[in-house]
């Protein structure tokens, strides 16, 4: 081979090297990269819950599960120049209302709950084309909320609002049972002098492809185990086996 030609094939070949190693470098750090994700929380709370955690005088909670919000396992605002735009949700409006409203607050026209879930989880998810603008991103979480239909799962399985206490066990096996997937559930632990948790949250998971799957962690992904919303003093955090388990069916005064 001339010096000349084997110049150029070595300039060629050191070329292709070079951009393999980059492709590849790209691939391993995307696979790291902050705002990464592997599953989505469809998380629902129980208004008369969300109202003991919190010092504000709620008018008459919703007496069904309603949306917290949807949010990838391991990323927050992922896109801080990307600000709500309540005008792009206009035609779920309705349904927003109703199924994903702010508990704390009544008023019809605030919007600052679903802009803080834009802004901490939306911007993440919307990685996902399915969830790439704010209509898709509420629009769909509205539909898997049908999807799942909480509230008929649990009236089917017999637990509703009651004084008396469940046995955790029993609500985690009916919803097992019902969805064949493993939920999270989330209580408020015991005040002092109480004897029973109560319950607060049911997250349901998801895969990128938005089919249900297990809330446990597999090897490699994170656990979303943080108390998303904290209210004063009080913290949901993961029910115990153990406890009774209070399902209020109306507002208790603060003490």
């Amino acid at each position: 081979m001339k010096p000349a030609k084997l110049h150029y094939w070595i300039l060629g070949w050191f070329s292709m090297t070079l951009c393999c190693w980059c492709t590849s470098d790209k691939i391993i750090q995307s696979e790291n990269h902050p705002h990464t994700w592997k599953k989505l929380y469809l998380a629902h709370h129980w208004p008369v819950t969300v109202c003991k955690m919190s010092a504000n005088d709620c008018q008459d909670p919703p007496e069904y599960w309603t949306i917290h919000g949807l949010w990838p396992d391991k990323t927050e605002e992922c896109n801080r120049t990307w600000h709500f735009n309540v005008t792009e949700i206009k035609d779920l409006m309705s349904d927003m209302r109703r199924y994903w409203p702010d508990v704390l607050h009544s008023s019809l026209n605030r919007t600052q709950f679903w802009k803080h879930e834009w802004d901490k989880h939306g911007t993440c998810a919307a990685t996902l084309q399915v969830l790439n603008s704010q209509k898709k991103y509420f629009g769909k979480a509205l539909e898997l909320y049908q999807h799942v239909d909480l509230n008929s799962c649990l009236l089917k399985a017999g637990i509703k609002p009651s004084s008396s206490y469940y046995q955790m066990t029993a609500i985690k096996e009916a919803l097992t049972r019902f969805y064949g997937v493993t939920p999270k559930i989330q209580c408020l632990p015991p005040e002092e002098g109480e004897k029973a948790q109560t319950i607060g949250q049911i997250e349901f998971c998801f895969t990128k492809e938005l089919q249900l799957r297990n809330c446990t962690a597999l090897k490699g992904e994170s656990d979303l185990t943080q108390a998303d919303w904290k209210l004063g003093t009080e913290e949901l955090s993961v029910c115990s086996d153990t406890l009774p388990t209070y399902y209020p069916s109306q507002v208790q005064d603060n003490k």
